[in-house]
């Protein structure tokens, strides 16, 4: 699941070195959080406008932990 959202972002990104995505346990309700880093320059791309892109990474996301029974949330920081 970390290197499907890394691969996501470093597509997206004119610096895919910088993306780093880091993951938190399993908290209280079961949902595990990633974390995802890029340069402050490529936010833009990862967001998109009106938060499109970023919608879709966590639909992507989503439906991939679905299939792995397991719920996930995705924060773009």
């Amino acid at each position: 699941m970390k290197e499907l959202l890394k691969s996501i972002a470093q597509g997206l990104v004119d610096k895919p070195e910088a993306v780093n995505v880091e993951v938190d346990d399993i908290n209280d309700e079961g949902v595990v959080v990633y974390h995802l880093h890029v340069d402050a320059d490529d936010m833009g791309r990862v967001i998109g406008k009106q938060g499109r892109i970023a919608k879709a990474i966590r639909t992507v996301m989503r439906a991939t932990a679905n299939r792995n029974d397991c719920k996930i949330s995705v924060e773009i920081d």
